[in-house]
């Protein structure tokens, strides 16, 4: 048994958790699957996100069998657990492309929650991450979007036992690097989603100061339910790690959330 707390800093909405970094930091609890250093490769995990992640509020957290859950006065907030199955990448884009679809990112015109930790226009350089994802193409079920992001200092894993000395951004950052792009490129400007299921592969902890890409990807649509995907590559275009997105669509005043005028 141990404790999962989601700071302040970590928000989506503006009180509630963002759901990649919550989703990462619960699966950073999983000692049975976790790599020796963190940083070597994860198998993937899948978290399901059960009600909005409490901020600033310990969260009680336990394993029972082979899923880990965390939950306040006794009601899940969020459950993890490995899966044998692949994950579909989506395929890389140019850092100079990524680059130059930033200034298309719709956030810039309208954003619903802008204060969120991995995509909000509201927070300042190296105090959220700032992935301001824009349309690249499409695909066959959904737009193509793609962003840079450099890892900050302040992401730092805190961890001991590296394969080597090089500094990186924690497993909750690498997920929540993961996270927005997705709902970016399905259909987040046309209504409000929340995360609701997020699975995740980690190949490699994402090197501090290293200019990477995030790529999303919309695969589709079914009632209020919304499929998407996230793959994140270093500067030598490697694979870092990969995500597949359930999202929820839901009432914005639900969730402090803004409405386009």
């Amino acid at each position: 048994m141990s404790e999962l707390i989601v700071p302040r800093r970590f928000c989506g909405p503006p009180d509630s958790g963002n759901g990649g970094w919550t989703a990462g930091a619960l699966a950073a609890l999983d000692d049975t699957d976790a790599p020796d250093d963190h940083a070597g490769p994860w198998p993937v995990i899948e978290v399901s996100l059960r009600r909005p992640p409490p901020l600033d509020t310990p969260l009680h957290v336990a394993v029972e069998g082979a899923v880990t859950t965390a939950s306040v006065d006794g009601a899940p907030v969020a459950t993890a657990s490995r899966v044998d199955r692949a994950l579909t990448e989506v395929g890389p884009v140019a850092p100079d492309v990524a680059a130059a679809a930033e200034s298309t990112y719709p956030g810039l015109a309208f954003h619903p929650f802008p204060t969120c930790f991995v995509c909000g226009t509201a927070r300042e350089e190296g105090d959220g991450l700032r992935i301001f994802p824009g349309r690249v193409g499409a695909g066959p079920d959904g737009d193509l979007t793609a962003a840079t992001w450099t890892p900050h200092p302040s992401l730092h894993e805190d961890w001991h036992a590296y394969a080597d000395e090089v500094p990186r951004a924690s497993v909750a950052a690498t997920w929540a690097a993961l996270d927005c792009i997705g709902g970016w490129a399905g259909d987040l400007t046309e209504r409000l989603m929340v995360l609701g299921r997020m699975t995740a592969r980690v190949d490699a902890l994402p090197v501090i100061g290293e200019a990477h890409v995030v790529v999303g990807e919309g695969r589709g649509q079914d009632g209020r339910k919304t499929f998407t995907a996230a793959t994140l590559y270093d500067a030598d275009g490697r694979v870092v790690a990969s995500a597949e997105h359930t999202w929820i669509a839901v009432d914005p005043a639900m969730f402090g959330g803004r409405t386009p005028a």
